[in-house]
């Protein structure tokens, strides 16, 4: 189900969705990769594969979470990239003239 939703919001949220998704997956990555090398221990196969073989393994485990995240924080970062490319919060409204929004206009 999960990854039809995810589907769905790239279909939607189209970049934004993908650079979530692909910025999620490094930090993941990044930090099982500093915590394995810090000295965390983990008891299985993935142990004796290696630093980045371990990090990658211990990532993909965490793909539904990942997936999940993206869910929740993609169509929160479109608003916030919205909100920054138009230039403020406020409504369409303007009280300026269309040369110059934001100004009063003189009546």
């Amino acid at each position: 189900m999960n990854q039809q939703r995810l589907k769905t919001l790239f279909a939607e949220y189209g970049r934004i969705a993908l650079w979530t998704y692909l910025a999620l997956f490094v930090l993941v990555f990044g930090a099982f990769a500093l915590a394995i090398s810090l000295g965390f221990e983990i008891e299985s196969a993935q142990g004796s594969a290696g630093l980045l073989g371990a990090s990658y393994l211990a990532t993909k485990v965490t793909q539904p979470l990942r997936i999940g995240a993206t869910l929740l924080v993609t169509p929160l970062l479109a608003r916030l990239l919205r909100r920054r490319l138009t230039g403020s919060s406020e409504p369409a409204q303007s009280l300026g003239s269309p040369s110059e929004p934001g100004r009063p206009t003189a009546e």
